[in-house]
């Protein structure tokens, strides 16, 4: 019987996004009742076009008519992930500040400290699993030092942020309670955080968004609550995706490597098309505020739609030659990070993580990088791309 490769299991999301991009680029799904939208340029549209397709929380629940239902009181639905302008606008622009390139470059040096040590532990060994030993382990403490929150504490922010995350559509009841139960710790962890920082503020990203101020109002504390789960696990989740997938995308092609342990100018822009080939992000919702033509579609008002961003980044129209992964790619249009008012606000610290811990890598990892040839479990997500676990080695 022929167990299935994990690149065969990487490559079929792909294969059925080809098949979507040609044959129903905009589609309605039968199961579920909301749209489906697959290439490049819709997709773009989508993202950038806040005013069609809100991303606002309170919209999207009164369209799923989840009210009275758990996930009701859910500080996440009050981030500013779940906004439209104008108070998103203002929210953005203050957590923006901590988030500007500047700010961003001043963290080289420890997050150079954070990766060294972690590779200083499996180094000699010749063997490493890149999500438990790096790719999990280096954007958490990032985070959780700029937040102000032990980084010991970091396998408590793994369930959190996992459990925050995880849902496919066929997560039983069982399952489900049991993540609420979880996101529910965290909430209980930074309503504690929150009320420490009030009696003493200290330098760091909770007091100031304490201190913050939008129109002479403070943050209401669902928003607090919002932005601090937000924060962990967008500073953690995607950018182990984008890791330890880049390690996917050079163990399919074993050249990169020795091609970028010899140039590194051409780091970043392997980063870049490690983005574009396997997005840490798959989709994205929205729902549509008023009726439209997308592609060749009439879609009416509060319409869900989920826009595949794995799909836009391989889409031909865009990408020549798009199952190809090339570093040298230019232009290399991936809209990974998004595209509009939402778009990532991390990306610079994300791009800095990544490339900090690959030239650490190169440094420090000799000889030929492999991925152990077995099926990869998933990330259960209708959001997240990116395996549980990935063993490597290295090495003659």
């Amino acid at each position: 019987m022929h167990t299935q490769s994990y690149k065969e299991q990487l490559h079929a999301p792909f294969d059925w996004y080809r098949t979507m991009r040609t044959t129903r680029p905009v589609f309605k799904s039968p199961d579920w009742g909301g749209w489906q939208v697959f290439r490049y340029a819709d997709v773009a549209r989508v993202l950038s076009e806040y005013a069609a397709f809100s991303s606002s929380g309170q919209r999207i629940e009164s369209a799923e008519g989840s009210e009275g239902s758990m996930e009701e009181a859910d500080p996440f639905e009050s981030s500013i992930l779940r906004m439209d302008p104008p108070r998103h606008r203002h929210l953005r622009s203050l957590v923006s500040q901590v988030f500007t390139p500047r700010m961003v470059a001043q963290l080289e040096p420890r997050i150079s400290a954070i990766t060294n040590g972690l590779l200083d532990h499996i180094a000699a060994s010749g063997e490493m699993d890149v999500v438990r030993d790096l790719a999990y382990p280096l954007p958490v403490t990032v985070i959780a030092e700029l937040l102000g929150v032990p980084a010991e504490l970091r396998e408590d922010f793994k369930r959190w942020s996992d459990a925050l995350v995880t849902d496919d559509g066929d997560t039983s009841e069982e399952e489900r309670k049991a993540l609420f139960q979880e996101v529910q710790g965290m909430y209980v962890y930074f309503t504690q955080v929150l009320e420490e920082r009030r009696q003493h503020p200290q330098n760091d990203l909770v007091s100031a968004l304490l201190a913050a101020e939008v129109d002479g109002q403070g943050l209401s504390n669902m928003e607090l609550l919002g932005f601090c789960g937000l924060l962990l696990v967008a500073g953690n989740e995607t950018t182990t995706n984008l890791l330890a997938n880049m390690i996917l995308c050079f163990d399919e092609h074993p050249d990169v490597v020795e091609r970028l342990r010899t140039n590194r100018v051409l780091v970043p822009g392997a980063i870049e098309e490690s983005l574009r080939y396997y997005s840490p992000v798959k989709a994205m919702v929205r729902i549509t505020t008023t009726e439209m033509m997308l592609g060749d579609q009439r879609i009416g008002p509060d319409q869900f739609i989920v826009a595949y961003i794995g799909s836009a980044n391989r889409d031909e129209a865009e990408f020549p030659d798009p199952d190809r992964f090339d570093i040298e790619r230019e232009p290399n249009r991936h809209i990974a990070f998004g595209r509009g008012i939402h778009f990532c606000l991390g990306a610079p610290l994300a791009r800095l993580e990544a490339k900090v811990a690959l030239n650490a890598m190169l440094d420090r990892l000799p000889g030929r990088w492999q991925v152990a040839d077995a099926p990869l479990e998933m990330i259960k997500s209708f959001v997240i791309f990116g395996a549980k676990q990935l063993p490597m080695t290295w090495g003659a």
